[in-house]
């Protein structure tokens, strides 16, 4: 069922439409074969996204993007992870990945690179979490030492990269002083030599796309690829994990209406007791109940990117958004293989893997608990 959706323009509606029409046709159509067992990639896929220019949508026109405000650029991510949560997801984290350089690049960095990265030429990954430090960020060891040429020799273990082994670049989080302003940002290649990637973890869900740790063995990242200044990561990859909170937002919500979609039409379809399920009080506050938790979520999610659309501070609401939506979207898949009874917890039905897949999303971008310690941040004085 599609979403009645307020967009601000006509320009925002005919992207919605376009987004519906390729997910449809290049989503709906593979995810039941890519994320049965252990995944299987869906090669070209992203680029395919690119060209259809859906994954430079929030960037400037000037580079290639499709200078969306991010108000509709999330409601484009929450199309795609109605069809299929693992590419939306991904794609997700690939603006994740060029929002260093949009951001905190050079001029020159941002015209070498921002083009094809932004038309899906090269893909990203997120490289910040390492083995012992996941949400506290600040602790991280993998060190990048600047030679007497002003390149860097990284040395080091980074964890859970999404997209890890087949990005053509990743947005590196290394350190180079003390302290927690002693981190710096790069921009490295996915091919480095001194760099390996691990055994794709085995994961409860998002099968399709590999998550996996990388080892830095003295890899050597050329001076230019250093964005901003040194010292300054945390500052760009806190600000970039704003941004990407609400594209995890706007992800859950995707999959939370998807959930829902399916639990409306088996409830208008089983029959129990002479009549349809939909029609027993019980089942119908069930469905009501999980309509009010994807529409709330929304709701939060798009107040945070018009807070950012309007270039006030939404730091607290993208952490709303992406505890509500998340939280949201657990409730709603366990409700909804709850709708479908035994057969929800059989593989003849997607709601099981939408319930799989709804777990993580609880978890990466920041646990909802450090999100919940975010929000409480912002009332001390």
């Amino acid at each position: 069922m599609a979403v009645d959706r307020l967009l601000p323009t006509d320009e925002a509606r005919a992207l919605i439409e376009l987004t519906r029409e390729v997910a449809d046709k290049e989503l709906a159509t593979r995810v039941d074969d890519h994320e049965r067992g252990d995944g299987m990639y869906p090669e070209g896929l992203f680029h395919t996204l690119g060209e259809t220019g859906l994954l430079g949508l929030p960037y400037p026109e000037e580079y290639g993007g499709g200078a969306q405000p991010y108000e509709v650029y999330l409601q484009v991510l929450e199309e795609l992870a109605a069809r299929w949560a693992t590419v939306a997801v991904t794609t997700s984290v690939h603006g994740l990945a060029c929002f260093p350089v949009a951001t905190f690049g050079t001029e020159s960095q941002k015209q070498e690179w921002l083009p094809r990265m932004l038309a899906g030429e090269l893909v990203g990954g997120y490289s910040l979490s390492e083995p012992h430090a996941g949400s506290d960020a600040a602790a991280l060891r993998c060190r990048a030492e600047q030679g007497e040429d002003g390149n860097y020799r990284i040395t080091g273990e980074k964890a859970w990269i999404t997209h890890g082994g087949k990005a053509d670049f990743y947005a590196l989080f290394a350190r180079t002083g003390e302290g927690s302003r002693g981190v710096t940002c790069f921009l490295a290649p996915g091919q480095t030599e001194g760099l390996t990637f691990g055994r794709p973890e085995e994961k409860m869900g998002l099968h399709a796309v590999p998550t996996t740790s990388a080892t830095w063995d003295g890899g050597v990242i050329e001076a230019d690829r250093r964005i901003g200044d040194e010292g300054q990561g945390l500052q760009i990859a806190f600000a970039a994990l704003d941004s990407g909170r609400l594209g995890i937002a706007a992800c859950a919500v995707g999959l939370a209406q998807a959930a829902l979609d399916a639990a409306v039409e088996y409830a208008n379809e089983r029959q129990a007791f002479g009549k349809r399920i939909v029609d027993h009080q019980g089942l119908g506050f069930v469905l009501a109940d999980m309509a009010a938790a994807v529409d709330s979520a929304r709701a939060t999610y798009l107040d945070a990117a018009r807070r950012k659309d309007a270039g006030v501070p939404y730091s607290r609401q993208a952490s709303v958004a992406k505890l509500v939506a998340t939280d949201a979207a657990m409730k709603v898949t366990t409700d909804a293989v709850q709708v479908f009874g035994g057969a929800g917890y059989t593989r003849d039905f997607p709601v099981e893997r939408y319930m799989r897949e709804a777990k993580i999303m609880q978890i990466f971008e920041g646990t909802n608990q450090i999100q919940r310690l975010v929000i409480s941040r912002h009332f001390a004085h």
